[in-house]
């Protein structure tokens, strides 16, 4: 198990990435050539579903889609309070999950819910600061780092931890894979984890007739917003006082603490409400 304690001490003599390219080459028993083919596929995945998503789509259901087609014509046609940036990651991370309700092909990081999040930051910042096609396979890897070590302390799944495992663990993936493409520091990576983990906590999961929509889709919208903010404060110097893995494990208790009712089973939150209960019976009778 890699904690981000470890993590961050190995990555002192190179990156979070290349520690978790190494690791999984020890792991799976294949070569870093084989590995970072599989992530540049990955990659692709994520790519053809922004773009897809941009397009306008709608869910199986009708009571999804088409919000990052609004959102993509509102930053041509305004002048948006949370900039640009925030406003192309949001969109794009909306894209990535409409496309996932209307049954398309998602990369899911860590989490087909969650899909969004890591996908709409990545290709906001390739646009923004013309990233290289290996800065962003090494932003993914760091995330992909950052998402281990959070499975293997806590959880990832909003079954079993609620959205805060879910978005969660998402947001902090992104915000880790920015700082580390922006150069900063291993402890800096550690600090945009534990910012962004420590203002997701608590975050229920309660899907809206049990489907990953409502309020799932825009909530990868916040999350990417999330990352961008926590990003820049590690990059600015400002130090989570509770470590990291400290804010995993309280996060991992606050999940196991969490009732049922608000951990996917539709059975608490929004998911209750009148219209939600009204759009469940809509769907699948009473």
């Amino acid at each position: 198990m890699l904690t981000i304690a470890e993590l961050i001490s190995l990555a002192n003599a190179s990156s979070f990435s290349d520690v978790i390219i190494d690791f999984e080459a020890r792991e799976s028993g294949r070569t870093r050539e084989e590995i970072w083919q599989e992530m540049e596929k990955n990659l692709e995945t994520m790519n053809a579903a922004v773009q897809r998503g941009l397009t306008g789509v709608e869910s199986v259901t009708g009571f999804s889609g088409r919000d990052a087609e609004k959102l993509d014509i509102y930053l041509k046609n305004n002048r948006s309070f949370s900039g640009i940036e925030t406003i192309k990651a949001a969109r794009n991370a909306i894209a990535t999950n409409e496309v996932n309700a209307a049954m398309g092909v998602i990369c899911a990081t860590p989490t087909a819910g969650s899909a969004g999040v890591c996908a709409g930051v990545i290709n906001m910042v390739k646009e923004s600061r013309n990233l290289t096609h290996e800065q962003q396979i090494k932003f993914l890897f760091a995330a992909g780092a950052v998402g281990l070590s959070i499975a293997n302390q806590a959880s990832i799944s909003g079954a079993q931890g609620g959205c805060q495992a879910e978005i969660g663990s998402a947001s902090a993936m992104a915000s880790a894979g920015l700082v580390e493409i922006a150069g900063g520091t291993p402890e800096q990576c550690g600090h945009a984890v534990a910012l962004t983990l420590m203002n997701t906590m608590g975050l229920i999961c309660d899907p809206v007739a049990g489907l990953v929509e409502i309020p799932c889709i825009n909530r990868n919208a916040m999350g990417a917003s999330l990352a961008l903010m926590t990003a820049d404060m590690a990059l600015a110097g400002i130090e989570s006082v509770i470590p990291a893995d400290e804010v995993i494990q309280a996060m991992h208790q606050v999940g196991k603490k969490m009732p049922s009712c608000f951990k996917e089973t539709a059975e608490g939150g929004l998911a209750t409400t009148p219209t939600g209960l009204k759009i469940t019976e809509q769907l699948f009778g009473k």
